[in-house]
């Protein structure tokens, strides 16, 4: 059972709102900030891609707000949003303050639930992510609250942070909370609670030993009901999730030295979910037909490239589930195609050199990337 950091190559790590924010000054945590950087410059020194999942945003705007605070209406959703786009600037100007200590560019990604629960709009935020981290970059991420409705929206940054370490295939989600891990009940009321350690997965026993853990902070909106919710997702995606406490300077070093914890561990690698899940959901829109070449090649483990493409079969948009099929008419492969099939007519059988010219635009890494792919056996 692995529950070590140390092991993993990318890692999401989600910071919610009464570590970044003091509650009395409501100003950010600069110090506490700048001892997360480090830590952080000492993950990616070490060889790992960090992903960081920020809150802060509408507790920082808030106190902007001072006629909605004094007539008592701070809940209502366009109030939240407000105070959101007016602490958005805030917050990335104060991470970015910590970050440049340890020379380490930030990069903005505000997102909305469709664009991970969409499947051309996921492949769009998981294609740029994946381009920041391959830049040096770290992505802070956060929910675009001010045109989130309450109807489209992830409600907390637990289960947002879940959703991406799922869409950038994550080893490790870390929930850095206001307590030191999950316990039989609250430590804070219940002196006899015990320490979880622990788990395989989001069981109905775990479920119950889950209270509102963050309820006093008062600038947040998740517990640790919600952060076993992001556990699960995670979980499912080959994810194992720790959470443990925040507070303490430094707090992934602390983490990283046995700082006490729950970890709650998925078997699977991201990968090996990533293929279950593409095994089972994939119900093809259409299909291409691929020469000798591309087969050997897919068999091998490559993605596929126009110019090993010879037909288009079928109208689809992309982000659509496909088969691809061999010269005989067998399915060798099924996958998440990059372009829509009126592209792919028209870029079929080029090297992926001439791919921008023919478009007219960037062309993307493949059609069908390896990572979104299954090899099937023969099928007519």
């Amino acid at each position: 059972m692995n529950t070590s950091i140390d092991t993993a190559e990318r890692i999401v790590i989600k910071v919610g709102s009464a570590l970044i924010v003091d509650a009395k000054t409501r100003k950010p945590n600069q110090y506490w900030l700048a001892t997360l950087a480090a830590d952080i410059a000492e993950l990616r020194a070490a060889g790992k891609q960090v992903v960081l999942v920020s809150s802060g945003a509408a507790a920082l705007g808030r106190p902007f707000l001072t006629d909605a605070e004094k007539s008592g209406k701070q809940g209502q959703l366009e109030l939240k949003q407000a105070a959101a786009a007016i602490g958005q600037p805030r917050l990335m100007a104060s991470l970015q303050a910590a970050f440049d200590l340890q020379n380490i560019p930030l990069a903005q990604a505000l997102l909305t639930l469709d664009d991970t629960e969409i499947r051309r709009r996921w492949l769009n935020a998981r294609a740029t992510l994946f381009t920041l981290l391959d830049n040096g970059a770290v992505p802070v991420i956060n929910e675009n609250d001010t045109v989130a409705t309450s109807e489209i929206r992830y409600g907390d940054n637990d289960r947002l942070a879940a959703r991406v370490a799922q869409m950038v295939g994550a080893d490790v989600l870390v929930l850095l909370s206001d307590i030191d891990g999950l316990y039989t009940d609250d430590p804070r009321k219940n002196p006899d609670a015990r320490h979880i350690p622990t788990a395989n997965g989001v069981t109905p026993e775990l479920r119950s030993c889950a209270g509102d853990a963050n309820a006093s902070a008062g600038v947040g909106t998740g517990g640790m009901a919600t952060k076993l919710d992001a556990a699960e997702i995670a979980w499912s995606a080959g994810c194992s999730t720790v959470i443990t406490i925040g507070k303490p300077e430094h707090p992934l070093r602390r983490l990283r030295d046995g700082g006490r914890s729950t970890w709650i561990v998925s078997d699977l690698t991201p990968q090996a979910a990533r293929m279950s899940w593409l095994a089972g959901h994939l119900t093809p829109e259409g299909a291409v037909t691929v020469d000798a070449g591309a087969e050997k090649a897919l068999t091998s483990g490559a993605s596929l490239l126009a110019v090993g493409i010879k037909s288009v079969n079928g109208q689809f948009p992309r982000g659509a589930a496909i088969a691809i099929n061999n010269a005989k008419g067998k399915t060798i492969a099924k996958g998440i195609v990059s372009y829509q099939a009126a592209e792919i007519e028209q870029i079929k059988g080029l090297q992926t050199a001439d791919v921008t010219a023919r478009l007219g635009y960037p062309a993307r890494s493949a059609v069908i990337h390896r990572d979104n792919m299954i090899l099937v056996e023969g099928e007519d």
